[in-house]
Order: structure tokens, then C-alpha cells, then sequence
């Protein structure tokens, strides 16, 4: 059996691959003209596959991709092929539920307001910028600050795309005691924490019941568009829009629209159509949206967690067995 590599690895990640594929022959292609050549008998694949690469491959059996998200992968002849494919998921599924987690704690906390009001030595609490504590009779009072900031417990969060990444939102905001919902194509329950996990096609349920509303979905030909301003309409508006998956999911200009219209509360993106999102896009100044530069998968852990799934679905592929991160490359995840 023969794994060809292509783009070439480093040293390091070599030999912990070669050691993994034993007895299975590793080329690690340099060059195009050597990964052309070796792909006429290779049995796997790892790296950036293309149709030229596809068409040399006559005994291929698995191709495995070096990154979660396949809408850049996938081509039409990769789909029809009988290998099978598998990505990188799961990699980044707790560290992104930590930054989502974040995002909503900035805006139940108006964190987000707070840090740009210090830039300016502002003290001024939202809800009631004339507040001065009474600290005899303002806690018996229900005050306008008060009503400005959440209790998560009291909030909905609702989740779409039931995967990896939002099952370990859900667990988080679970352990926060919010009320939770979510929609999937595949997942039915998530145990201990969601019991009734909804179908697709009842998204419209979830927009208009959740505070917060987490896009969890990979980029697919179903899920491009998806939240528009139909979408954004349906949702409280005091709702806020969460999208740290891939930017063509929401489309932005009705995403502004929507918040120039004060239809829902806000939204925090991580990902955006384009990236970078040019300076001058209104989105930069809008006071209720907070926008980070696609790091919500950042962590010093995600390079080793990349090699052992190789590693793994490499061994899996040697004994004879299915990768354990396989895909449907028709549905793209």
C-alpha cells in the first residue's frame, strides 16, 4: 500500500506518519511532477487534492483533508469518486464554544459597550446613563441598568448546526442554565443536554424563540445564504446573531440592513463575505456588533490535535477500517 503526501510535510510530522502507516509505503511529494508520478498506484491521499492529482489515481482509496471545512476541497470528480473522504473536525470544537460563550457574555454584560466607554474615561451604565448608586435603596429598586443586563439563565440559546462545535456551545450554555434549542439535518439528541434536538425545517421555530442565535453549520450548497433578511426578521428583536463558522452562511448586507433597522439586537461575527471585511464596511461601525479576525479556532493545542487525527485515521485506514472523521462528499461535511 502506498500514502502519497502532497504538499510535502515537515521532518517531524514525517516520521511520526511513516511510523503510523507501517507497512504502508509514505511518498512525500516535493513537487507536482512527483506527486503526478506516484499517484498512478497510491492507495491514500493527504493534502490539497486536485482534479489533475484525481485523474492519475487508479487504485485510491481514501483521501484525507487537511482542513475541517470542504467547500474549498470538494470537486465534482472527487464526489463521484468511489474513495472515501475524510476532513479535520473536531479540532477546534471546545476553544470556539469558549469565544461564542464569550460573545454572549459581552453583550448579557454589555462588555462590549464598557470596554469602548473606558477608552473614553467614561463611567455611564447602560440602561440609564444618569445613574448614581443609592446604596440604601437600589437594590430594592428594579432600575433601568438592571433591566439592561441579562441573567443567562433567563435567556434562549438556540443553535444551528447540531455538530461538534455546537454541541459543546450547547453544554456550555447548559451549565450556564440557559434554555436551549437547536436544529440538524443528522443529530436527534445530544444526551444530557438536549433531549429533542429539531429538523432543518423547523429553523423558523428557533429564530423566533432564542436570545441568542448561534449559526453552527459548515458552508454547504443548502446552507450558503441561509440567514438573510427573512431570517433575521423572524428573530426577537432583541435577539443577537452569532456566526463563527463561514462568513457566505449570513448574508451581510441584509445582516446590515436588519440592524440599521433595529430588527434584531446585534451580532457578533468572527467570520465574515468577504474576509478581510474591507474597512470601510458599515458593519465596523455599528455600536451593537462585535467583530474578531476569523481567530475563534486559534489555540496552541490545534497543531498537535491536527497530527494525532492523521495519525489515527491513518492507522484506522492500515487495519482495514473507516477514518474516524469521515464525510458525505455529496453534502460537503
Amino acid at each position: 500500500m502506498k500514502l502519497v503526501i502532497y504538499p510535502a510535510v515537515d521532518v517531524d510530522r514525517l516520521s511520526r506518519i511513516c511510523e503510523a502507516a507501517l507497512p504502508m509505503d509514505v511518498i512525500n511529494a516535493g513537487t507536482l511532477e512527483i506527486a503526478l508520478n506516484e499517484m498512478e498506484n497510491a492507495d491514500a491521499f493527504f493534502g490539497k487534492l486536485t482534479p489533475e492529482l484525481l485523474q492519475r489515481a487508479a487504485t485510491l482509496r481514501w483521501v484525507q483533508s487537511p482542513t475541517a471545512s470542504l467547500e474549498h476541497f470538494v470537486f465534482p470528480e472527487l464526489i463521484s469518486h468511489p474513495c472515501v473522504l475524510s476532513n479535520m473536525r473536531g479540532l477546534f470544537s471546545d476553544v470556539v464554544a469558549d469565544h461564542v460563550l464569550g460573545f454572549i457574555l459581552c453583550f448579557a454584560r454589555n462588555l462590549h459597550i464598557y470596554v469602548r466607554q473606558q477608552q473614553q474615561g467614561l463611567w455611564s451604565p447602560v440602561g440609564n446613563q444618569s445613574y448614581v448608586a443609592n446604596f440604601v435603596n437600589a437594590p430594592g429598586t428594579v432600575l433601568p441598568m438592571d433591566r439592561a443586563h441579562q441573567h443567562l439563565s433567563d435567556c434562549t440559546l438556540g443553535v444551528i448546526g447540531v455538530g461538534s462545535i455546537g454541541q459543546e456551545v450547547l453544554r456550555r450554555g447548559a451549565a450556564f442554565g440557559m434554555s436551549l434549542v437547536g436544529v440538524d439535518a443528522r443529530t436527534k439528541t445530544l444526551s444530557g443536554v438536549l433531549d429533542d434536538v429539531w429538523p432543518v425545517e423547523r429553523l423558523p421555530d428557533l429564530l423566533q424563540v432564542a436570545d441568542y442565535v448561534f449559526v453552527a453549520a459548515p458552508l454547504t450548497p443548502v446552507t450558503r445564504g441561509l440567514i438573510r433578511r427573512p431570517q433575521l426578521r423572524m428573530m426577537k428583536k432583541s435577539a443577537v446573531l452569532i456566526n463563527v463558522g463561514r462568513g457566505p452562511i449570513v448574508d451581510l448586507d441584509d445582516l446590515v440592513q436588519s440592524l440599521q433597522a433595529h430588527e434584531i439586537g446585534g451580532a457578533a461575527l468572527d467570520v465574515t463575505d468577504p474576509e478581510p471585511l474591507p474597512a470601510d464596511h458599515p458593519l465596523w461601525t455599528i455600536s451593537n456588533v462585535i467583530i474578531t479576525p476569523h481567530v475563534a479556532a486559534a489555540s496552541p493545542k490545534i497543531a498537535e490535535r491536527h497530527l494525532e487525527t492523521l495519525l489515527e485515521n491513518i492507522r484506522l485506514f492500515v487495519q482495514g477500517k473507516h477514518p474516524a472523521t469521515q464525510v458525505d462528499k455529496a453534502a460537503w461535511y
